[in-house]
Order: structure tokens, then C-alpha cells, then sequence
């Protein structure tokens, strides 16, 4: 029987389960769909990756022999079932649909509808480019009263094989996070990524982003990214080689109008489609034991692969749809506009800000312990705060977002899957970036005119959730140093948070 074979715009991968066992009677349907590109507000230059890179799979696949139906956005289709309909319509000898299950509760939720309303046979595929699939994920959550990461990479260590000497981890221990957070002085040169200079394809598609969506964060003509999985290999195996030796030490670090410094920028690569996890981590393990990296930049680099991505993602299947909901400190600022523009006084924020509107990208400490405790700090309203961070990184896909948002960053879900909220003054930002240097406020402050505003917030954080916080065993020595200040000093720095939450805006 002829199939259709529906690939969604983060399935671009040659491995992918519903194109195993394509025919060429098949056909192949790709779209760029309205409703995706407009259900948040996106970066403009993560409509150009993800569009350039549909279509450059789609010609892979053409010139392989294979028949597909390219629907481009100025055909204005509304939607992946009007795809799905139209191009059955147009192939009535098609008579079945194939997709593999889709990242984000709400499409694969539109999937399970499309049998009953096409009236054809539909299969669902899993959707095995990831190392734990929900059965297996489900297993290893059945029955425990708290769910760690921790724990979950461990048992991802031993089924992979990556970084083990038979039973037992390499080096000895399993985990040299207490080895990836040294500040990166100024003489240290970060390599730049290997970026790409845009083809003929994605010129165009930089032109279309332009016209139909002007009003989105960022500039689409700055866009260098890759968008086939050749250049994608070429650019992670240039990570490797000249940004992964120094990965470890710098990993959690933040350096003024810097910033990529040793990552790798893949990660919108590998959510897409263009590079394979399992591909990535065994290279990162052989320059290893190649004696090309040191053990903490490629245990480092693999737990954020195999261990915290792997780890979302099962967390998210499992809690939703209820997860989404999630308002555990009960917060509801409005999130101020300069997370759309970057003009703050706030130096840290401007970068993070910055980095982000230039790129559609800033690494993960930025988004934990800059934009993310900010805005756990203030109270900012957890559904904004976390449809911000889908619309504005081009990695950004629910099943990876949410966790990371209203889990990590804004401890929404109460502990889930953090075992503490990740708040902090400005002396971690103090201690991890030169950000302070050069700011309009002083880091040492904690009231007055020109205090941080991170500081005299962070203990109003504390005080006004000591209910529900103040239980957590993690939290016990802040709690105790905000005890051990005076009543007075006490009111000074609630008097500070309350005039500074009055102007958020004008910060």
C-alpha cells in the first residue's frame, strides 16, 4: 500500500523511524505550517533554521529518488492536518499515513485526532533518536517518591557504555560538576563556532522571514548557522577539536560581548534533527580516550546530553498535560518588556538579553541564573516567563523549554524536578562573569540608589516564600543568615524589593 509519510519540521534526520522503510510508490510531505509558526511569537532567525533546514531535507531527499510534496509557508496552509488532507486529496493512489510521534504534547495530541478525521489508517512510530524511550523512562520513575537527574544519568551512563570502564565510571566518579565553574579571565580566547554563510535556499528563506514576520525578536540577515547535517557534523567536530578542551573548565562561565565561549551551539542542531545525540556523545567519549579533552569537559559535556536532556524530556512526557499548569509559589508579574528589547541598566541582563536577541541563542547559565532568576526573583507570571523562552532560542521546543523554565528556572512545579529553587544574589553573577564591572549597579549593595537589584530581591525571594521554603534542607543556611540579620536591616531590604518590584520596568 502506498503511504504518506508526514516528517515535522524537527525530524530531520535520514534515521528517522518513518523513513526506514520508504517506497517509491510513497510519498514524502513536508510543511511549513502556519499554526507552527505563529502558536508563540518566534525569533525570527529560528523561523530561518528551521525552515531553511525542511527544505534542504527535502532536496536531500529528492535527489535521492524519493517523491515528496513541499508546502511552503506563502501557500498559507493553516495547518498540519490541512497538509496531511490537501495532499491526500492531490495522491488519491495514497492510502495510509506515517509519522513518527511528535516532541510536544499539543502536535502529538493533533496526531492522534488525524485517524478518526481522515477517515485512513494512520501508524505512529516512536521515535527512537532518543536514548530513553517514555517506557523506559517510566520504569525507571515508577515508585519513587522524588525524582533526581543525577540518578537518571547514572543508569544512562551504564546503558550507554559512554565514559565506563566496565561497571564502574572513568576517573573514578560519575559526576565533575564541581570542576565546570571556573570564571574565564580575559585573556582566555573562546575559538568562534564554525558558522555557515547562507545558500541560495536559505536566502530566500531569509526574505520570507523578513516580509511576513517583521515584528519578531532579531534581525533574519545576520543568520550563519547550519541547516544540513553535513554542516552540522562539520561544525560539532570543530567544537570538539578546538572549543571542547577548555568546555569543562568554562562551561558555567559568562564573559561581557562573548557569547559562545566553549560551547558548542549544537543544540539546535541535535532538536531538529541534524545531528544524531548518540553520534555526538560517542565522539565526545573518543576524544577522551584519545587524550584530545580532559575528563571534566567530556563528562560534562555528555551528562547535559545523555543525562539533563534525556532527563526532561521523560519528565515531560510523564507530567503533562497537567505540568503546564504548574504555579507552585503562585507568581503573576508581568514579564517587563525588556526581556523583548534588552534596555536595562542591569549589565547582566543586557547581555543575556543581548546575546539572545542577536542570536536566537545564549547559553544555559545565561537562561538559568540570568534571565531564569530574575525572573524567579521578581515573581514573574510562569506562563509568560516560559512562552518568552520558547519564542526567542532557536532550540526551543516545549518538551525540552517547560522542564527547563518552570522546573529549573522558576521551581513552578515545587521540586519536581529540582531539589532546590536556583536563586541567587549578584555575587554568583559576580563570581561567574565580568558582567559587574561595567554595570550601572554595584554588586556589593544591597539597598541605596545604585544596590543590585538582584540582591535586595533574592532575600525578599526567601522571605516571602519562607512558607513554603522554608522546610527545604538546601535552603537552610540562606534562611539562617536572613535570620541572623536585624529587624531593621531586615525592613530596609524588603522596603529595597518592594520600590524595586514597583518599577521593574524601569530597571
Amino acid at each position: 500500500m502506498a503511504k504518506l509519510i508526514l516528517i515535522l519540521g524537527d525530524q530531520l534526520s535520514p534515521a528517522l523511524a518513518s523513513l526506514r522503510d520508504v517506497q517509491p510508490d510513497d510519498v514524502i510531505l513536508l510543511a511549513e505550517v502556519k499554526a507552527e509558526a505563529h502558536y508563540v511569537k518566534h525569533h525570527q532567525l529560528k523561523i530561518v533554521l528551521i525552515f531553511s533546514a525542511m527544505r534542504h531535507f527535502a532536496k536531500v531527499l529528492r535527489e535521492q529518488g524519493y517523491q515528496v510534496n513541499y508546502i511552503d509557508y506563502p501557500q498559507q496552509v493553516p495547518s498540519l492536518y490541512q497538509a496531511v488532507a490537501d495532499t491526500f486529496t492531490q495522491h488519491p493512489e495514497l492510502n495510509q499515513l506515517v509519522v513518527t510521534e511528535a516532541a510536544e504534547y499539543r502536535l502529538q495530541q493533533e496526531l492522534l485526532t488525524f485517524a478518526e478525521r481522515l477517515t485512513k489508517p494512520v501508524t505512529i512510530l516512536e521515535d527512537d533518536r532518543f536514548i530513553a524511550n517514555h517506557s523506559m523512562f517510566q520504569r525507571w520513575a515508577h515508585g519513587r517518591s522524588q525524582f533526581r537527574m543525577e540518578y537518571f544519568y547514572r543508569e544512562m551512563r551504564r546503558y550507554t557504555g559512554l565514559l565506563m570502564e566496565g561497571a564502574q565510571p572513568s576517573g573514578g566518579q560519575w559526576n565533575f560538576d564541581a570542576d565546570n565553574r571556573r570564571q574565564c579571565p580575559n585573556d582566555v580566547i573562546a575559538p568562534e563556532p564554525l558558522w555557515q554563510q547562507p545558500d541560495e535556499i536559505t536566502a530566500e528563506v531569509i526574505q520570507l522571514v523578513q516580509a511576513q514576520f517583521p515584528s519578531h525578536m532579531g534581525n533574519a540577515t545576520s543568520f550563519k548557522y547550519a541547516v544540513t547535517g553535513k554542516a552540522a557534523r562539520a561544525a560539532f567536530l570543530h567544537f570538539v577539536e578546538h572549543q571542547l578542551p577548555q568546555f569543562g573548565d568554562y562551561q558555567d562561565a559568562m564573559r561581557k560581548d562573548d557569547a559562545f565561549l566553549f560551547h558548542s551551539v549544537c543544540s539546535m542542531y541535535l532538536n531538529i534533527g541534524l545531528l544524531d545525540a548518540r553520534w555526538m556523545c560517542q565522539k565526545v567519549d573518543q576524544a577522551w580516550r584519545q587524550q584530545q579533552v580532559p575528563l571534566n569537559a567530556a563528562e560534562g559535556f555528555i551528562r547535559q546530553i545523555i543525562g539533563w536532556r534525556e532527563y526532561v524530556r521523560g519528565l515531560y512526557w510523564l507530567l503533562m498535560p497537567d505540568y503546564r499548569q504548574q504555579n507552585f509559589l503562585e507568581t503573576s508579574t508581568p514579564l517587563p518588556s525588556y526581556y523583548w528589547h534588552g534596555k536595562t541598566q542591569m549589565n547582566c541582563m543586557q547581555q543575556a538579553i543581548g546575546d539572545t536577541i542577536n542570536h536566537a541563542y545564549s547559553h544555559h547559565i545565561h537562561r538559568l541564573m540570568i534571565t531564569g532568576n530574575f525572573a524567579l526573583l521578581a515573581g514573574l507570571d510562569v506562563s509568560e516567563v516560559s512562552d518568552w523562552y520558547l519564542a526567542v532560542y532557536a532550540d526551543a521546543f516545549e518538551w525540552v523549554e517547560l522542564p527547563n523554565t518552570l522546573g529549573m528556572a522558576l521551581f513552578a512545579d515545587g521540586g519536581v524536578l529540582a531539589s532546590k529553587p536556583y536563586a541567587a544574589s549578584g555575587n554568583y553573577i559576580q563570581r561567574m562573569s565580568n558582567y559587574c564591572q561595567n554595570c550601572h549597579y554595584q554588586v556589593k549593595q544591597t539597598v541605596g540608589d545604585k544596590a543590585c537589584p538582584f540582591n535586595a530581591l533574592y532575600w525578599d525571594f526567601l522571605a516571602r516564600n519562607e512558607v513554603k521554603l522554608g522546610g527545604n534542607a538546601r535552603l537552610q543556611l540562606a534562611y539562617q543568615q536572613w535570620r541572623r540579620k536585624s529587624e531593621q536591616t531586615q525592613s530596609e531590604i524588603l522596603a529595597k524589593a518592594s520600590s524595586l518590584l514597583i518599577k521593574l520596568e524601569q530597571l
